[in-house]
Formats: structure tokens, C-alpha cells, sequence
């Protein structure tokens, strides 16, 4: 999260309802995050997971290796769900 500077004018933005918010300078269009709710934070968290799980099964379709562990994983997961 970004500092503000003492004395500026700012407007404060907010694109999801008040769970990010966001200030700018008047007459700028850079912005700044000052605050995001642990809702936010969470869905971000998420976002990522699913991009680095994108990025390894991408990556698995040429490493034999990285293959080989998800399948074990994949393995793992199903044998854990028939125990419940």
C-alpha cells in the first residue's frame, strides 16, 4: 500500500463497492491502493493460486517430471476423497 503526500488533494476511488480503495492526486492518473478489506485480499490470494496452478499444468505439457507430479497429485486427491 502506497503513502500519500502531506498536503495534496487526492479523490479516493473505489471499483469494488469499498473493498479496495484507492487514491489518486486531483489531475493525475496514477493511483495508489490505501486500503482493501480481508474480503479482497482473500479473492486476490485466490486469483494468484489459480494462475500459478495454470502456469504449472501449462508448463507440465512439456516437463515430463512436472507431469509425473501432478499426476501423483492427482492420485493423492482422489484416494484422500474416497476416505472421507
Amino acid at each position: 500500500m502506497g503513502s500519500l503526500r502531506p498536503g495534496a488533494e487526492y479523490i479516493y476511488e473505489s471499483p469494488d463497492g469499498g473493498e479496495t480503495v484507492y487514491a489518486r492526486e486531483v489531475g493525475s492518473t496514477e493511483r495508489r491502493m490505501i486500503g482493501q478489506s480481508l474480503k479482497a485480499a482473500g479473492l486476490v490470494k485466490d486469483l494468484e493460486q489459480n494462475l500459478l496452478w495454470d502456469n504449472i499444468r501449462r508448463a507440465a505439457e512439456t516437463n515430463p517430471a512436472l507431469q509425473d507430479a501432478l499426476d501423483r497429485a492427482v492420485v493423492i486427491y482422489h484416494l484422500s476423497k474416497k476416505n472421507e
